[in-house]
């Protein structure tokens, strides 16, 4: 345990400010007025503790807030307006232990990004494979002679040329794709990296782009990050296997932030477990 408690500004301070600004402002006062919506004025945190809420309930906010408090390294923006700065600096921040070099929020956006990345990687090698193809042909007519020993790498060229088959040529001077893997392969080897021994880690939405499947692979390697490598997360999903995880505090922002009891019996897993009930003879 690294952070064990924030505290928000809470609805008497936002309401405050708001009334400080009068009628002068003409922008967004985000994220003002978000949180005292969900009721939440403070968090108590345990190894796993998770945000869970609707579409707009503020989870991310929330993380967000948290983030900036404590400096922690991020990739990607967020939605950042002109108070915010103002907000987190109302906020207040408990420590069992200085918060460790490393910690960081890890977004959807983050992986998104990284997935972009790699489709530019590798549009970037397929455009290179297609040059070679027209090389590959011209170094194998091509009547060279050697004048100098600048010319030895061209001449090396030639050799593989003619010593080798197209594909073998090609592939020995393009670089390896990475597009072997999938997008959700390479989010879950995405977190493996991001996520540090003996760190504290905020993870907003990590199930998005994940299969079921996957799904399952990023929460054992989360539940031993904690049980193993000293990690302590706060998390905000939708997803039931996470929700799962065992031992987590979940804070329910649908419901005024009452602390769940059972996992089980919040909205999206009850979705779920209705929708397969209903086709329960279609699995027999």
């Amino acid at each position: 345990m690294y952070l064990s408690a924030f505290y928000f500004p809470g609805e008497e301070a936002e309401s405050d400010f708001m009334f400080g600004l009068k009628t002068t402002y003409d922008q967004s006062v985000y994220p003002y007025g978000i949180l005292p919506k969900a009721g939440l004025n403070e968090i108590i945190f345990r190894p796993v503790t998770i945000l869970y809420g609707g579409n707009g309930s503020g989870k991310s906010t929330a993380l967000n807030v948290i983030a900036e408090k404590l400096r922690l390294e991020r990739n990607s923006a967020y939605n950042r307006s002109r108070f915010f700065q103002d907000y987190v600096d109302r906020c207040k921040a408990a420590q069992d232990e200085r918060i460790p070099k490393g910690s960081r929020i890890i977004t959807s956006d983050d992986v998104f990004d990284m997935m972009l990345d790699i489709r530019s990687i590798n549009e970037g090698i397929d455009r290179k494979r297609e040059e070679l193809a027209e090389d590959y042909y011209t170094l194998k007519r091509e009547k060279f002679q050697l004048k100098s020993l600048d010319d030895l790498d061209h001449l090396h060229r030639i050799n593989q040329a003619r010593s080798k088959t197209k594909s073998r040529f090609i592939e020995n001077e393009s670089g390896k794709s990475l597009r072997e893997r999938s997008n959700g392969e390479n989010a879950i080897m995405f977190f493996q990296s991001k996520i540090e021994m003996d760190t504290l880690c905020l993870l907003d939405e990590p199930e998005n782009s994940l299969s079921p499947e996957n799904q399952l692979v990023l929460a054992d390697f989360l539940s031993e990050s904690v049980r193993y490598c000293g990690n302590q997360l706060v998390i905000s999903t939708h997803s039931p296997f996470l929700l799962a995880l065992p031992g987590a505090k979940i804070i329910d922002l649908d419901h005024h932030s009452r602390i769940a009891e059972n996992w089980t019996q919040l909205k999206n897993p009850r979705v779920y477990y209705d929708f397969f009930k209903k086709h329960e003879h279609e699995f027999e």
